[in-house]
Formats: structure tokens, C-alpha cells, sequence
């Protein structure tokens, strides 16, 4: 099926949508757990960044998938870099090219604005993501994700 879905930078009034997405992926990921609170205060920080970026995918009037990007400074590439750290696509839409398009759209501005790397984390048991990541030539490599939190 193919839909008319617009990419577009977030707004804040796509916050509640965004945090329903956001709700999705984390029942799927074993490492983080859904508070909406955080969640919705997350989002609200990404927009008032200057390096974070939000994109949602729109149909009629609906946000049904999201992407966000985080600028860092590499040491390793000597310059911006850019983290991805949520792409998800509402479950009713997943299949149509969402997931590629909000990617595309980061990349592309990414890019432009002389990152010159993206990364991201995927949960190891998600089997389709990852396979959805390789298709679109995403590399895995030798790095573990670690963290601390309090």
C-alpha cells in the first residue's frame, strides 16, 4: 500500500504522539522502560535543542513515526557526528517505507550539516530491526553498548 505521508521536522504539539510512539519502542526494548513524564520532558529538551532534531512522519493529520538525532563532537572523526536515537514507526505503518524515509531525512540533513557519521544502538534481540538497520547498508561493529545511570 502506498501512503502520502509527509516528513517534517517535530513541532511541539506532536509531544503527545511522539511519547505514544515512544511508548511502543520501549515494550520492544529490554534495556529502557516507558515513563512518560521523562519521555515527554525528553522530546520537549530535543526541540528546544540546537543539536537535536526530531522528524515525524505524517498521515492524515496522525504522527505514526519518529526519528531523533543528536549532534556530538568525535574525536575519532574530528568534527560532528550524529547519534540516532529513536526511530519507530507506529505498528499499523511499519512496512511502507516510514522507517527508510525518516532515516533518509536525517541523513540528508546530517549531511548537510557537515556531520560526517551517524550511529545508533538497536536492541540485539530485535531481530527485525536489525534487519530492517542492514538492508539500509547500517554496519554493525565491534563496540558494546555500555552504561551507567543514578
Amino acid at each position: 500500500m502506498t501512503i502520502s505521508a509527509i516528513i517534517r521536522f517535530a513541532q511541539e504539539a506532536d509531544i503527545a504522539e511522539m511519547t505514544a510512539l515512544l511508548r511502543e519502542l520501549f515494550s520492544i526494548e529490554a534495556d529502557f522502560r516507558f515513563d512518560e513524564l521523562k519521555q515527554r520532558r525528553g522530546l520537549a529538551c530535543l526541540l528546544d535543542s540546537s543539536t537535536g532534531k526530531i522528524w515525524v512522519a505524517e498521515e492524515k493529520g496522525c504522527v505514526v513515526g519518529l526519528c531523533t538525532l543528536q549532534v556530538l563532537i568525535s574525536t575519532a572523526e574530528g568534527g560532528p557526528v550524529g547519534l540516532v536515537e529513536d526511530v519507530v514507526v507506529a505498528k499499523d505503518w511499519r512496512g511502507r517505507g516510514l522507517g527508510r524515509r525518516l532515516l533518509e531525512a536525517a541523513e540528508t540533513w546530517a549531511r548537510t550539516h557537515g556531520l560526517t557519521r551517524l550511529q545508533l544502538l538497536a536492541d540485539g534481540g530485535n531481530r527485525p530491526a536489525l534487519d530492517f538497520y542492514h538492508r539500509l547498508d547500517w554496519q554493525e561493529t565491534r563496540l558494546i553498548g555500555l552504561r551507567k545511570s543514578w
